[in-house]
């Protein structure tokens, strides 16, 4: 079955069983490799993508529940590290192994995008994604870092140059397999 839906801005369709996870459909049939597996579940939050702006896992999503949808991977959310989130966690080094880390910024851009001056308890709330180095406390400073880059942006998506250690790069990128 056809599946029509649009993909980091661009229109794609597949030709998959319409119950295959949206996950594999990323990963095995489009090669976009930056959301990661996780638990499979939808517990850990590896898998994080936005659908029509929502960070939702895609580990339990069938790819028939996307049709006609806007779908935003780690590779989407911006190409050239100019995402407030992307620039914090760059500049606060967060990620360590750097498995859980396009899921974890995909959430943290989910919640700045509804709400953009979290406190945190809000961060608490959103980010319930698992990561096994233990890098929480980063990822909340990150988070109001992201904050206060996204509020002194010029507009939505403007990008910056940023130095970034290759890892960090890849990281926020979904650059890292």
């Amino acid at each position: 079955m056809v599946i029509r839906f649009t993909l980091n801005g661009k229109s794609q369709s597949v030709d998959v069983n319409p119950s295959m996870p949206l996950l594999w459909v990323l990963r095995d049939t489009l090669n976009m490799t930056g959301t990661k597996f996780g638990c499979g579940m939808a517990l850990c939050g590896c898998c994080t993508v936005h659908i029509n702006g929502e960070a939702m896992r895609s580990c339990v999503m069938p790819i028939s529940a996307v049709g006609g949808k806007k779908v935003t991977t780690i590779e989407g959310l911006s190409a050239d590290h100019g995402h407030p989130v992307q620039q914090a966690w760059i500049e606060m080094d967060v990620p360590q192994c750097g498995y859980c880390q396009s899921g974890q910024i995909m959430s943290a851009a989910g919640l700045l995008a509804k709400e953009p001056n979290p406190t945190d308890d809000d961060i608490d709330d959103a980010m319930q994604n698992i990561c096994r180095c233990g890098t929480y406390q980063n990822i909340r400073k990150a988070i109001h870092r992201a904050a206060e880059l996204q509020a002194a942006a010029p507009a939505p998506g403007a990008g910056g140059n940023t130095e970034a250690s290759p890892s960090a790069s890849g990281t926020v990128t979904g650059g890292a397999e």
